[in-house]
């Protein structure tokens, strides 16, 4: 009997369900809708720069399920904490409606511009006639990151260091989300790279060409031997230095010598012009050959093939 009992409990109660519907219908009035919230998707917050009490860009993206119909707003909510805020203007925020840049104004929204409006620690971009369709992915910069139509110059300050939440809002509150912020101390790396330096002297065979002149006989690291010299022929032999270093500020090789070439008897070759010893790169001459002038009848000198050379030798050896 308890069970018939309830049994007609339940049948009636739809009846009446039932027959509600059918009054609804017959007068002509709407049915019920019921709005579910749903949450944006893959919502994001990129900050230039996450270290405590300073200024720094925001990049948010998310994708909207519902999107946004004209006239309806994007709030976005900063926790306390969070300073600079009532100081952004529409110039300061970039609003990208999938790929396409909208127009925010600061008056109140109209046609195809959306208004910005920013106050404590919310802002908020309302739409005048334009829409974001749903499934739509949305981009909002804030900072100097924004360019469209010109230049941001006003940013949001950090909190100290923390974890602190963000809230959106999109539509008519169908969409919501939330996304945390890690506030950071700075890291200081270090390192050290050890000074290279590496200096080798090599030989260079006979038949060689330096400088456009041919070398005569072949020398070693130690050694340069120009052998036997022939009167009124210029005689020619090379080395080659190699240096390898990470210097930022280069390095500078000197070539100096500790004597003229001398005879056993005493007679010497001088250096190069008539022993005066240029100190600004010359081309190569002979020696002048004057009367009573020992140090005009040879002398000898240097070469290189580098772009820049110093100063030489001021004074005799």
């Amino acid at each position: 009997m308890i069970r018939t009992s309830n049994s007609f409990s339940v049948l009636r109660a739809t009846a009446a369900i039932a027959g509600l519907a059918v009054l609804l219908w017959s007068l002509g009035l709407s049915s019920f809708h019921f709005v579910n919230a749903a949450n944006v998707t893959t919502i994001s917050d990129t900050l230039s720069d996450s270290a405590p009490a300073v200024v720094s860009n925001h990049t948010i993206t998310f994708t909207t399920p519902t999107g946004v119909a004209a006239g309806e707003d994007i709030v976005i909510t900063f926790p306390a904490g969070f300073t600079g805020i009532g100081s952004l203007v529409a110039a300061d925020l970039d609003l990208l409606n999938g790929a396409t840049d909208e127009d925010l104004i600061d008056g109140a929204a109209s046609a195809a511009n959306w208004n910005v409006t920013a106050a404590g620690q919310v802002i908020t971009i309302t739409s005048g006639t334009d829409t974001i369709p749903g499934a739509t992915t949305v981009t909002i910069e804030i900072g100097t990151n924004a360019t469209f139509p010109g230049a941001g110059t006003n940013q949001i300050t950090n909190p100290a260091t923390g974890s602190y939440q963000v809230e959106i809002t999109v539509g008519s509150g169908n969409d919501t989300g939330a996304m945390n912020l890690a506030i950071v101390d700075n890291v200081t790396v270090n390192a050290s790279v050890d000074t290279l330096f590496t200096f080798t002297v090599t030989g260079v065979a006979s038949a060689q060409t330096v400088n456009g002149t041919t070398t005569g006989g072949a020398t070693t690291a130690t050694n340069i031997p120009f052998g036997a010299l022939d009167a009124n022929t210029a005689s020619t032999a090379a080395q080659d230095l190699s240096v390898t270093t990470n210097a930022a500020n280069g390095f500078v090789v000197t070539v100096t010598a500790n004597g003229q070439l001398n005879s056993t008897t005493g007679a010497d070759i001088d250096g190069f012009r008539n022993g005066n010893f240029d100190t600004t790169s010359v081309q190569w001459e002979s020696p002048a050959s004057t009367l009573g002038s020992e140090e005009t009848y040879g002398h000898w000198g240097i070469t290189s093939d580098d772009a820049t050379l110093t100063a030489g030798a001021a004074t005799d050896l």
